[in-house]
């Protein structure tokens, strides 16, 4: 899962780098199309990609993934808030001093330069009509101009550009215009990507960077010891040293295979049975209370009553 998000994470800055450089592009491009139209455009792809850019080198960082990533938000936050404002400046100079009109149908001309003079160190006069008046307009080199848009009454203040310098053709003017709203349309885009971003890596650099498991040691195998003399097993590290079990002795208990255990009184009438077929002695006597002392099951006055009775019956 830590694999996925930072994979998930990494794809976003990817696209968040890519509209901003797409955007820092646009804009240097409609900056240098013109010389006297300013383009703010560029700016916020400065800051942008630059923060995205940290972005994808903090996520991959251990040690110091957390400063790398709070440098990028506070980047990528400073874009977003340039990208609201020259979007909106972009599309006023657009919308509001550029008319594409009389470009689109013909009505400008182009000044190329005089004969043996350098760029930028020669201007000319020429002859404007606007409503009816004549007026002398002051031109540079590479200069697009507009008499339509010129107002000869009011030579200082004019509500649109009715010329566009360091151009090499009038139609530099509508692609300046054209490029403009590609920057506003990116610009927007990059507004809202900045905040996704912004709020994905804030989540992030909190997150703790995932361990590998690590797989315990088996303990090792107790030690075990053989004791023939003890007939017993004894484990290394469990029982007390020295600390030895009392000795029992062995007796000898009949064993068969496969035959049921029986009861105390079955093994007494089997006995008794036993003693009908032979002449009572004291050797009788004795087995009957050796069994009684093994078996606790009847005492000596029950055992000489069953004798007595047994050498009535036979």
């Amino acid at each position: 899962s830590g694999r996925l998000l930072q994979q998930t994470v990494g794809c976003e800055l990817n696209i968040q780098l890519v509209f901003t450089a797409a955007d820092l592009v646009v804009g240097l491009i409609s900056a240098t199309r013109t010389d006297n139209v300013p383009v703010a455009g560029y700016y916020p792809g400065i800051t942008m990609s630059f923060g995205a850019f940290l972005g994808i080198v903090g996520i991959y960082l251990v040690e110091n993934r957390r400063p790398m990533l709070m440098a990028a938000i506070i980047f990528i936050s400073i874009g977003v808030i340039a990208s609201f404002f020259c979007a909106i400046v972009d599309g006023i100079i657009a919308s509001e001093f550029i008319d594409t009109r009389p470009l689109q149908e013909d009505m400008c001309d182009f000044y190329a330069s005089g004969a043996g003079y350098a760029y930028d160190s020669y201007y000319t006069e020429v002859t404007c009509r606007s409503f009816d008046k004549a007026c002398k307009l002051k031109l540079r080199s590479n200069t697009c101009y507009c008499c339509y848009l010129y107002n000869c009454e009011s030579t200082e203040y004019h509500t649109q550009y009715y010329e566009f310098t360091g151009v090499s053709s009038c139609w530099d003017a509508i692609h300046l215009y054209r490029l403009l709203w590609a920057s506003v349309v990116l610009n927007v885009i990059g507004l809202f990507l900045g905040i996704i971003t912004a709020a994905i890596l804030g989540a992030y650099k909190d997150m703790q960077k995932p361990t590998p498991p690590t797989v315990p040691s088996p303990a090792p195998p107790p030690h075990i010891l053989y004791n023939p003399t003890q007939h017993m097993l004894t484990y290394a590290g469990f029982c007390p040293s020295g600390q030895t079990l009392p000795a029992y002795p062995n007796y000898p208990i009949p064993m068969q295979v496969g035959a049921r255990n029986k009861t105390k009184k079955e093994q007494f009438s089997e006995k008794c049975k036993k003693l009908t077929d032979v002449p009572f002695s004291c050797y009788n006597l004795y087995v009957w209370f050796h069994w009684n002392d093994l078996l606790g099951h009847l005492n000596r006055t029950e055992i000489l009553l069953m004798l007595l009775i047994t050498l009535c019956l036979t």
